[in-house]
């Protein structure tokens, strides 16, 4: 038996999809879809951060002022940010106000834009378990917070000195930009292109 549940349109989805259009919009167009490029898999890597301990919902409401906030994300102009700028991104409320993460954002800004264009990406990328080896999860019980790719993945991250990225943190990235596919058996969006 299936944790997947129909929506108001009757497509089953999975059932953590179900409780805003903010996140039924996301489920079905973006997250577990294949993210690459440097500078995008940065933003999610940094997003990802900042919704440690918090809601996803609060993160994707907040999305578009932390593009805003953060020069969308493009690691060379975040990498010029001064403590002035984090002053300001501490006031400014359409991002979470975290003075840690946001100290985190900008110093992983720097550690990246010392990197080889590409190498971000080919890092991340190296850490995705074969597909074959994993079935498909039929009940959310069955999706774990942690694995040891993502324990791996937070390592090497965190030995080349990317900090606030946690084996969780990982794992959650890994969901996100496509690296496991773990919308459920029956999701409608499963095998999506």
């Amino acid at each position: 038996m299936s944790d997947a549940l129909a929506g108001p349109d009757g497509v089953l989805r999975c059932p953590w999809a179900l409780s805003t259009e903010d996140y039924v919009a996301y489920h079905d167009e973006e997250w577990g879809r294949a993210v690459h490029g440097d500078d995008a898999l940065y933003e999610r890597l940094c997003l990802e951060a900042f919704q440690s301990g918090l809601s996803w919902i609060t993160i994707l409401r907040r999305r578009s002022g932390f593009r805003a906030a953060f020069a969308d994300f493009e690691i060379a102009k975040v990498a010029t940010f001064t403590e002035a700028d984090e002053e300001r991104l501490l006031a400014d409320p359409g991002i979470i106000r975290n003075g840690a993460k946001i100290r985190a954002t900008v110093a992983n800004a720097r550690v990246l834009a010392d990197w080889s264009p590409g190498e971000l990406d080919e890092l991340i990328w190296s850490f995705a378990p074969d597909p074959a080896a994993r079935p498909a999860p039929t009940k959310l019980s069955d999706v774990p917070a942690v694995t040891d790719e993502s324990t791996a993945l937070s390592k090497a991250l965190k030995k080349r000195g990317i900090r606030f990225v946690g084996p969780t943190t990982a794992y959650a990235l890994m969901q996100a930009c496509g690296l496991v596919n773990d919308h459920l058996a029956d999701c409608a969006v499963r095998d999506a292109p």
